[in-house]
């Protein structure tokens, strides 16, 4: 359900405001190629303000707009929230505040959507305040906590669960994903390195069976497609997007800018958090037969298909990466539709390396 939410919110805050942006170049080069590097607006005589570059002013107080994006933001949160517990946590126990060690965990690709859900949670929340005309450091500092706002409740509400516990990982991955896109704005007033979310449906679905004897399923990857996307890791490779002419070239190179290059983490052929379990012919104490297996009933009556460990399979990738957000574009409204699209990596050409196999392989389009 959580989950849910904040997909849409993400869009939500995106489609509502108008498209009126300052982390991301459109068109023709601008005043914001030629920032100066200026760490947290220190200006010099070492106040901390606004320099003469930054393209927003400061401004005392906050304006209405920028208090009606708080406001509704602290109310989708306290949304979430609630549904969050409704669905998830009132008919789990609670107890005493306690910690769990899930690192290991899906081969980790689940720390990487932590990091990559608050980066860009990060990106929307200080979207959305620059859009109203607040000022950058303002705007980073209440707008991109957004993401580790609502992931830090999630966690704190784990903790109170007696089927899972606060997790140091989690928590972890949040800080990083809200720290990078936080430390660019301040130094770069611009993203150069983006974290981006691909997604296929891998099948391992298929395998999410509790008890194969009625087909009962876990869903643990995932009920439907929305669910999928977040819930099957098997599927889901998460990308960091390296700006090329921002990071090595200057302002009057004619390499394109919305070209730049990724490395993409995932993994394949996971059933289960740690183990593709082997059932032992009855349920186990916890009800599981080992998510893993495949009973069918119809054409092999009595017999059990395992995806085996062998298929637990972490994967690297490099591919060209299509900033569409920095493809030069006069319109508001088509600049705003592809600033809520470029979180998404674009399929492009990709060569993967696996290293337990040690071998590479070439996918013309990948996503």
């Amino acid at each position: 359900m959580v989950k849910r939410c904040v997909s849409f919110l993400l869009l939500a805050i995106l489609v509502i405001n108008p498209a009126r942006s300052f982390n991301y170049i459109s068109g023709s080069p601008s005043k914001d190629l030629n920032l100066e590097i200026n760490p947290f607006f220190v200006d010099k005589t070492g106040d901390l303000s606004l320099s003469d570059n930054n393209l927003n002013k400061e401004k005392p107080g906050l304006s209405k707009s920028a208090a009606i994006v708080l406001g509704t933001e602290a109310v989708i949160i306290a949304g979430i929230m609630s549904s969050l517990y409704t669905s998830w946590y009132s008919g789990s126990e609670t107890g005493g505040f306690h910690f769990y060690n899930d690192n290991g965990e899906w081969l980790q690709m689940d720390k990487f959507g932590h990091a990559n859900s608050c980066y860009n949670f990060a990106n929307i929340g200080y979207e959305a305040l620059s859009m109203t005309g607040l000022d950058e450091r303002r705007s980073i500092l209440y707008g991109a906590p957004l993401g580790i706002t609502i992931m830090t409740m999630v966690e704190i509400f784990d903790g109170l669960s007696s089927d899972w516990g606060f997790s140091w990982g989690d928590m972890t991955a949040n800080i990083l994903g809200t720290g990078l896109f936080m430390a660019q704005q301040a130094y770069w007033h611009e993203q150069r390195i983006a974290l981006k979310y691909s997604y296929h449906y891998s099948g391992c679905s298929k395998y999410d069976v509790r008890n194969p004897n009625t087909m009962e399923r876990d869903y643990i990857m995932g009920k439907d497609w929305l669910d999928r996307i977040y819930e099957d890791y098997s599927g889901v490779t998460v990308w960091a997007a390296f700006d090329v002419k921002s990071l090595f070239m200057n302002d009057k190179s004619r390499y394109p800018s919305w070209l730049g290059w990724a490395i993409g983490y995932g993994a394949e052929g996971m059933t289960g958090e740690y183990n593709n379990y082997r059932p032992a012919g009855k349920a186990g104490e916890d009800g599981n037969w080992g998510r893993g297996w495949e009973f069918d009933p119809e054409n092999q009556p009595g017999k059990l298909e395992y995806m085996s460990n062998d298929a637990r399979q972490r994967r690297l990738f490099l591919a060209p990466d299509i900033d569409i957000s920095r493809i030069p574009c006069k319109n508001k409204t088509l600049k705003h539709v592809l600033r809520v699209l470029s979180a998404i990596k674009i399929p492009t050409p990709t060569l993967e390396y696996r290293p337990g196999e040690d071998r590479f392989a070439w996918h013309w389009l990948y996503f």
